[in-house]
């Protein structure tokens, strides 16, 4: 016998779009700014800790979908600072330390046990620094590419360096790629 679908599932997804008003902007940007803060007078290893103590116990698998997306998101920044060959560069990896603060702070814009909204602050803040981190996630993503596509390590010294050296340059130009688009990025911003 066929499954019924229920009416959402027949309909699909449904996008809902809202505008944020420059009173609501700035209160992103106190909270970023106090997470900044935070990231000055914190440890990162506290901050990634907190973070993945966030992803373990929020309740996300009741979350609605978008905002489950976004965790994801969070968990793929956890990933890229803990990655020793990408090093991320401090400047880049102090942009991500204060998403990940904003993201573990339980008592944010909407305090995350509020049932269903309560992460919904969270995605929206999310999707805002996410976007802003696409340069450096897309280009930690080409390396973790790149890493994936190269031989293993040959187990002799010299082919040892030889690939650390193809390693270190790849990460140098991606490095150097997402600056370049990122600057690029925030000249357009500034510009509209």
């Amino acid at each position: 016998m066929p499954r019924q679908r229920s009416r959402a599932q027949a309909e699909g997804p449904v996008r809902v779009t809202f505008e944020l008003e420059p009173s609501d902007i700035e209160r992103f940007h106190e909270a970023l700014e106090r997470a900044a803060r935070i990231v000055r007078d914190t440890e990162e290893l506290d901050i990634v800790a907190a973070t993945k103590h966030a992803l373990d116990n929020l309740p996300i698998g009741g979350a609605p979908g978008y905002v489950r997306k976004r965790m994801t998101g969070v968990h793929r920044l956890v990933l890229m600072l803990e990655d020793e060959a990408w090093a991320l560069p401090q400047p880049e990896r102090d942009d991500v330390l204060r998403a990940l603060v904003y993201f573990s702070d339980p008592e944010d814009l909407v305090p995350d046990d509020i049932s269903v909204i309560g992460l919904l602050d969270d995605a929206i803040m999310l999707e805002l620094l996410l976007r802003r981190q696409r340069h450096v996630i897309g280009a930690w993503a080409d390396f973790c590419a790149f890493r994936s596509a190269l031989d293993d390590a040959p187990d002799d010294s010299d082919g040892r360096i030889a690939h650390a050296r193809l390693l270190g340059r790849k990460r140098d130009t991606l490095r150097l790629r997402m600056r370049r688009r990122a600057q690029k990025a925030e000249g357009a911003d500034v510009a509209s």
